[in-house]
């Protein structure tokens, strides 16, 4: 061998390590690590270019929301403002009528709900581990009224996500009624069609096909309209984006009032919406100074989930107790 082949081949020995290893950062790359983004507005949390959850507070919204939530690759299960409910955010909180005033639907002059719902002291805890605490205060009171009708305190507990991008949203609210009286209400819900809806409510994005919902006994099935109501645990909305199966479960709390809760479902062409439905059945009263609370957990995953998996979900919601 001579002396210049020899050299040859040791550049070549050399050079190999550094070839593998641009390989490997070109088709095993590991995935982007998750970071934090605040703004005065707003908190979420993102990998790359991708948000898996952000939680929007800012003081012009008619109620605080979050949008979007994601899953691993960037599927987006919500819809923020759809132009058929723009009063829809993702997933979000709002009464339908405290003592006759509309606190969802937007007045046709003001282009904002004659009720408003005012979000103060947010305080949002980012953590080393990728879980957040948040906590706000909520005054309902009419436009053009300072008199505040009813106060609630807001806590929100979101684990870190896990391999799959499954995270959960722990969610306790408190409600005191102020002065007088207070009367929560809703449109009375009209056999297989609209109506019945107040609380806590997901509008599901337009993206998801095949869609289907699942309680703790079964498979849940749509009437005439495309709707469906009942009583349960536990509901889990499901469907495909992209080819990719996706979901988004609710849990109901055993101490919250009304439980097991009424649920309104929809699965038309158009809208895909879950509403945990207190009022379904009919209004309910705080006298002054009396309060109630409410709890459930949210869980955003992949595939689809059945009755089986929502009843384990069920009995570690009921076995966990979040610190706030």
């Amino acid at each position: 061998m001579t002396r210049a082949i020899a050299s040859h081949l040791l550049l070549l020995t050399l050079a190999m390590p550094l070839t593998l290893l641009r390989c490997t950062n070109t088709f095993g790359a590991e995935p982007a690590p998750l970071r934090w983004e605040r703004s005065a507005s707003s908190v979420a949390l993102v990998r790359g270019p991708q948000v898996i959850w952000r939680f929007n507070h800012g003081s012009e919204l008619d109620v605080p929301y979050f949008h979007p939530l994601s899953t691993k690759g960037g599927r987006v299960l919500t819809w923020d403002r759809p132009a058929d409910h723009a009063w829809h955010h993702g997933l979000w909180f709002c009464w339908k009528y405290i003592n006759g005033v509309n606190y969802w639907e937007h007045d046709g002059q003001t282009g904002r709900p004659a009720g408003r719902t005012e979000t103060t002291d947010v305080r949002v805890e980012t953590r080393g581990d990728h879980s957040a605490r948040l906590s706000l205060a909520l005054a309902y009171h009419p436009d053009g009224d300072d008199e505040v009708v009813l106060r609630e305190r807001r806590r929100i507990v979101i684990s870190a996500p896990n391999a799959h991008d499954e995270y959960s949203l722990d969610w306790i609210s408190e409600f005191t009624a102020g002065n007088h009286r207070v009367e929560l209400d809703r449109t009375p819900p009209k056999e297989q069609s609209w109506g019945g809806y107040a609380g806590l409510s997901v509008r599901f994005a337009k993206e998801l096909s095949d869609r289907q919902a699942t309680s703790e006994r079964g498979p849940v099935e749509f009437g005439p309209g495309d709707r469906h109501r009942s009583r349960a645990r536990s509901i889990d909305y499901s469907g495909s984006i992209d080819g990719d199966p996706v979901g988004l479960a609710f849990l109901d709390h055993p101490e919250n009032p009304r439980h097991p809760t009424p649920w309104y479902i929809i699965r038309s062409p158009v809208t895909g919406y879950m509403n945990a439905a207190l009022l379904n059945d009919e209004p309910m009263t705080l006298e002054p100074g009396t309060g109630m609370t409410l709890r459930y957990r949210v869980i955003v995953h992949p595939l689809r989930w059945d009755a089986a998996r929502l009843k384990t979900e069920q009995t570690s919601f009921l076995q966990s107790s979040p610190s706030f």
